[in-house]
C-alpha cells in the first residue's frame, strides 16, 4: 500500500465521516422532541441532560473526526 492509496483512503474516510456528523446534527435538530423523550425513558435522565450528552457527541465525534481522518490526511497531502 502506497501513500497515495492511504491519502485515498483518509480523504473518503473523512468525507463519508462529515457527511456522517452532517446526517446526525440534522437529526438531532429535527426530532429533538422525540428522540429526547425516548432517550430520557431509556437512560432516566431529564432533558438537560439529554440535550447535553448530544452536544458532547456531537462534539467529541468532530474532534475525532479532525483528528483520526482530516490531520493525517492533510500531512500527506503537504508530504506528496
Amino acid at each position: 500500500m502506497n501513500i497515495e492509496a492511504i491519502r485515498e483512503f483518509l480523504g473518503w474516510c473523512t468525507i463519508i465521516n462529515i457527511g456522517v456528523l452532517a446526517f446526525s446534527a440534522i437529526m438531532v435538530i429535527a426530532l429533538r422532541g422525540t428522540i429526547s423523550k425516548i432517550h430520557q425513558k431509556m437512560f432516566g435522565l431529564d432533558e438537560t441532560a439529554v440535550h447535553q450528552a448530544y452536544f458532547r457527541y456531537l462534539a467529541n465525534y468532530k474532534v475525532a473526526i479532525i483528528v483520526l481522518n482530516l490531520t493525517p490526511y492533510i500531512a500527506l497531502r503537504i508530504m506528496a
